[in-house]
This record gives C-alpha cells, structure tokens and sequence, in this order.
C-alpha cells in the first residue's frame, strides 16, 4: 500500500504544478495586452490627430 501511496503523491504534485504554468501564461498574455493598451493611450495624448497601426508596432 505504500507504493500506491507514494504514485498518488507524486500523480497529484505533478498535477498541481502543471495548473499553475497555464495560469502564469494567461497572466503574461493579459499583462501584455495591458502593456498594448496603455502604449496605445499614451501615444494617443501625445499626438491625438494621428493614427498608429497598433498592430505592426513591437513591445
């Protein structure tokens, strides 16, 4: 029984460690997106009267 212990163990620290990576990941996308929108609205105060193409811009 303690062998079937011990896979448990290892089976359910595996899991919660790959649950945290995706999430870590959509953070990093939604912070970038952040990043875009703010670059966006400062570009945007400091000349209102043109426009960027946002998309072919690089962070």
């Amino acid at each position: 029984m303690e062998g079937l212990a011990e896979i448990l163990e290892t089976t359910l620290e595996t899991k919660t460690t790959s649950k945290k990576r995706p999430s870590k990941s959509k953070w990093r996308e939604i912070e970038s997106i952040k990043d875009k929108y703010r670059l966006r609205d400062e570009l945007n105060g400091i000349d209102p009267m043109s426009e960027y193409d946002f998309e072919s811009l690089e962070y």
